[in-house]
């Protein structure tokens, strides 16, 4: 007799024998003979013939005897689930904290609405990293990222009050239809802790027309106090040319008439820049013992449009811009430049740098296409003598695009502006003489002038308004302060003077004057920067990195001199 098989129910098989080789079981109460060893037809046997036993094999199993075949699956379902369930992470665990904090941290910096917790591809994003953490609701996500930006602020300060010297950058601007206008407070100092320069953006706010120079110095002293920054450690303010911001910090005895920036007549870089103003006042003195410094990239601006004042120049761009309008109003052109070179024509916008020179540096790249779809199109395109004159256009607007790309970086720019327009000035001489165009050599002519009027007090010493902070910054890059000191020209020679001259005094008259004087150009290292960056142009140009940055340098560079002590400022 066997016993093969599934495992038997011993409760059961008590009552019955099992016969392997006849295939048969007996009862052992009442020797009944059943085929087959099926459980199922053993029970029905004790139920129909021994109802007793039946009942007490029931009663056995449903105290805890023996337990059917589908109890033990659900069983061991329920076992398995368990030990898969996931146990979440409690409310205080710090797991949980820093998982939050991080979340709230994400949002808080990208800009992201607060309601992103509460989307359920992003719920389930993060139950997919950790099935442990709870998403947090937007409440305590506000409350998170108010706590983080106090810790922030609390952080930012301490480290501000430890800088030496701080430039506040301002610029101000104004949304199409006119709708709303803001205006932006920010600083550069070098940061003794981190041991490099930043660049901080301490306000925001929206200001009210009419932009009166009153609101604006209100805005600035208002938010200078809120960050704790005295007078005496405000290096310079650096703003646009506008009359309103010229006014703003401009020292006077008399009480100042209020002037405002809203006439329509006047040509805008971000908010305003009004021309005739500049003219006149380019450097001025900032009440409470500041100064006031003009944008950089904002005066060159002023330069470039000059060749709106240029008839044959003007008549060149707006018959371009009239064929840039017709493509981009067009879908099907759009369509077929675009498969003829992957490329589109692209618009200049008065209110954005170097979208003059983009315009016509795109012209130029899908020139052939241009032409064959134009030609299709039964458009009229430029004539041949037109293309050269554009070309010859883009290669005088060429270093313009290269340094206002150059000096709008968020640090580390000042040292760059007096190279920078030197550059400038002999690009324009040079253009001036090679050019085959009269005109634009006319108007190479009068940039140059115009340009060497509006930097006086930056190249010239003997300029009421000259300002030996930008010759010093110039200490603190080394290539520049090296090619500089290999020039024999006499007025580079006077800015170097005057440029040491002025950091020794200010060295001399800190009160945490250092033994080490290398440190002391290291701090001074986060006021060189010029605060009003402006989105990067669609191609922005680059200078090779084989030849010279500064060209101008390069050419006026006289022969190796034995090293100087005056770059090391000793």
């Amino acid at each position: 007799m066997s016993t093969a098989g599934r495992k038997r129910r011993q409760d059961l098989w008590a009552h019955f024998t099992f016969n392997d080789e006849e295939n048969k079981t007996k009862c052992k109460e009442c020797e009944a003979v059943i085929r087959g060893k099926n459980t199922t037809n053993l029970k029905r046997h004790l139920q129909n013939v021994h109802p007793a036993l039946f009942s007490q094999l029931q009663k056995s199993t449903d105290e805890g005897g023996e337990p059917s075949v589908k109890k033990a699956k659900i069983l061991h379902q329920d076992i398995a689930k368990a030990l898969l369930s996931t146990v979440k992470y409690k409310s205080d665990a710090k797991e949980q904290q820093i998982k939050e904090d991080a979340i709230a941290k994400w949002i808080g910096r990208t800009g992201l609405p607060v309601t992103t917790v509460e989307d359920e591809d992003f719920i389930l994003m993060i139950e997919t990293f950790d099935k442990k953490l709870t998403v947090p609701k937007k409440t305590k996500i506000s409350n998170l990222i108010e706590k983080q930006y106090d810790t922030e602020v609390t952080k930012f300060k301490k480290r501000l009050s430890g800088a030496r010297k701080v430039s506040i950058g301002i610029d101000l601007w104004t949304k199409k239809g006119l709708t709303a206008s803001f205006l932006a407070i920010s600083c550069c100092y070098f940061c003794v802790e981190q041991n490099r320069p930043e660049h901080k953006l301490l306000a925001l706010e929206q200001v009210a027309h009419p932009h009166t120079a009153q609101s604006i110095k209100a805005c600035v002293h208002k938010c200078i106090q809120e960050w704790g920054i005295s007078s005496e450690k405000i290096l310079t303010v650096i703003t646009d040319n506008g009359s309103n911001m010229v006014a703003a910090f401009k020292q006077s005895t008399q009480e100042e008439e209020e002037t405002s920036s809203d006439d329509p007549d006047e040509f805008h870089l971000g908010e305003n820049e009004s021309e005739e103003e500049t003219e006149d006042v380019r450097y001025q003195n900032m009440d409470m013992d500041m100064e006031r410094m003009p944008c950089v990239v904002h005066t060159l601006q002023l330069v470039v449009q000059m060749i709106n004042k240029e008839p044959s120049a003007k008549r060149l761009l707006d018959k371009a811009r009239s064929i840039v309008k017709l493509f981009r109003k067009s879908s099907v052109a759009t369509q077929r430049i675009l498969d003829e070179c992957g490329l589109i024509v692209v618009n200049d916008c008065p209110t954005r740098w170097s979208s003059t020179f983009n315009m016509i540096e795109r012209l130029l790249k899908v020139k052939e296409s241009l032409c064959k779809v134009a030609n299709e199109m039964g458009w009229d395109s430029l004539l041949s003598s037109e293309w050269q004159k554009l070309k010859s256009l883009h290669e005088l607007l060429l270093l313009f695009a290269e340094h206002t790309q150059t000096l709008q970086s968020d640090t580390m720019s000042m040292s760059l502006i007096v190279p920078a327009v030197l550059d400038l000035v002999s690009h324009l001489a040079d253009f001036e003489q090679n050019t085959n165009h009269r005109d634009f050599a006319a108007l190479a002519r009068k940039a140059k002038l115009n340009l060497k009027q509006r930097f006086a007090w930056v190249l010239d010493p003997t300029d009421e308004k000259f300002s030996p902070l930008v010759a010093a910054a110039r200490f603190l890059n080394p290539t520049v302060c090296e090619t500089l000191l290999d020039v024999a020209e006499e007025s580079i020679q006077e800015l170097l003077k005057q440029a040491e001259g002025y950091v020794v005094q200010s060295t001399q008259t800190h009160e945490d004057n250092r033994d080490d004087d290398d440190d002391n150009v290291e701090e001074m290292k986060g006021q060189v920067r010029d605060p009003t960056p402006d989105p990067a142009p669609e191609s922005a140009p680059s200078s090779s990195s084989k030849q010279p940055v500064f060209r101008f340098l390069s050419k006026c560079r006289s022969k190796p001199k034995p090293k100087s002590s005056t770059c090391g400022i000793k």
